[in-house]
């Protein structure tokens, strides 16, 4: 049985960069954005982007069942509880910290981490709640190692603690909002403000960051008239009026890189997909869709006293929930990518760590003429 602690100097200083990036960006910008997919053969596929003004220096995490996972461990003053994984997972990291920020399980559950600066409000760890306390940047961890499906974690969350583990030095914790989809279709978004824990259903399958679900939700009623059939040529008077050319029905969809901008245009996307009749086709399909949120070095910037930062797309995944297979693309290496997780799994006794990148390669194909 492994332990998964964390005791080293080094990792404490990862840590360290990771809530010192987490600090600067809960005032800059950041525009994840999740969906969800669906095939004829029952597949299910949440897929995302993550977006930084970073490099938050993800690599792919093993974690096998039967590991010892101990909560807290981000801060050497504070102390949780310790819980032994009953499934095992693979997924997306960051800084080399041992959390899971994007991953699935060996059963088809599927996690994932949003930022929600400015909304998230987590408890505060205290003799009292320590023994069933969680962080924030932690969450996926438990979720992952513990359940198969969303309906379990309705009332298992409500057993813990969710709070925001505080580091002296840095003053701030990670202010995360969650989606959880599991291989039968059930989807979640799990957000802590200053109303309390709320799960909510995810109805349109789609997540990105602020402000809270239930506004976003509200906020398409804004955006009804959206279709993907063209508009019919009209008649103003004597005069008869027909479009330049193709994409009228979605005249008026939001283009910018606004949480709630990329709310309406992914609700928009999902809703107008044509069918799909494997999961393959549907994992292609979500990282075509995805490619419309991709944002280039540049296009977003934020000054600080470093400089100026830029947000940008850092890596795209998608999860096969029925066959088990976690896909993803880097900003450099955009071939996409898979990783079977059972078969990952296969013969591990610790939790691993392997590259994320490998780099940015191009097929020379002209010898083939």
């Amino acid at each position: 049985m492994s332990k998964f602690q964390l005791k080293s100097i080094a990792h404490q200083i990862k840590f360290a960069i990771l809530s010192a990036c987490i600090a600067w960006t809960a005032t800059h910008a950041y525009a994840c954005t999740g969906i969800i997919l669906s095939s004829e053969d029952g597949t299910v596929v949440p897929a995302r982007t993550m977006e930084f003004g970073v490099d938050i220096q993800s690599d792919l995490y093993a974690v096998p069942a039967g590991t010892e996972i101990k909560t807290l461990q981000a801060n050497p003053d504070q102390e949780g509880f310790t819980f032994e994984t009953k499934y095992g997972f693979v997924g997306a990291n960051g800084f080399g910290y041992p959390i899971i920020l994007d991953g699935m399980n060996t059963e088809g559950l599927y996690f994932g981490a949003f930022y929600f600066a400015g909304d998230a409000v987590f408890g505060e760890v205290s003799d009292e709640n320590r023994d069933r306390a969680v962080s924030s940047d932690e969450l996926g961890n438990w979720i992952l190692g513990n359940f198969k499906n969303v309906e379990d974690i309705r009332e298992a969350i409500k057993t813990i603690e969710l709070v925001g583990s505080y580091i002296d030095v840095i003053g701030g914790f990670a202010p995360l909002h969650y989606t959880v989809v599991d291989a039968h279709g059930g989807a979640v978004v799990i957000e802590s403000t200053a109303s309390g824990l709320k799960i909510f259903e995810n109805p349109v399958g789609v997540i990105t960051n602020n402000p809270t679900y239930d506004w976003h939700l509200t906020n398409l009623r804004n955006y009804i008239g959206l279709r993907s059939e063209n508009r019919e040529a009209i008649t103003v008077g004597d005069l008869n009026l027909s479009a330049f050319g193709e994409g009228t029905g979605m005249l008026g969809l939001p283009g910018d890189y606004t949480a709630p901008s990329r709310f309406v245009r992914a609700a928009a996307f999902v809703e107008t997909a044509l069918p799909t009749q494997t999961a393959d086709e549907t994992v292609f399909q979500a990282f075509h869709i995805l490619n419309a949120f991709d944002i280039p070095k540049g296009a977003v910037r934020a000054p600080t006293p470093e400089g100026v930062h830029t947000d940008y797309t850092i890596w795209t995944s998608a999860a096969d929930t029925k066959n088990g297979t976690y896909y993803f693309k880097t900003y450099l290496s955009q071939a996409v990518q898979g990783i079977t997780v059972a078969n990952a799994l296969e013969g591990l006794d610790a939790p691993k760590f392997i590259t994320s990148e490998t780099g940015f390669n191009v097929t020379d194909r002209t010898n083939d003429f």
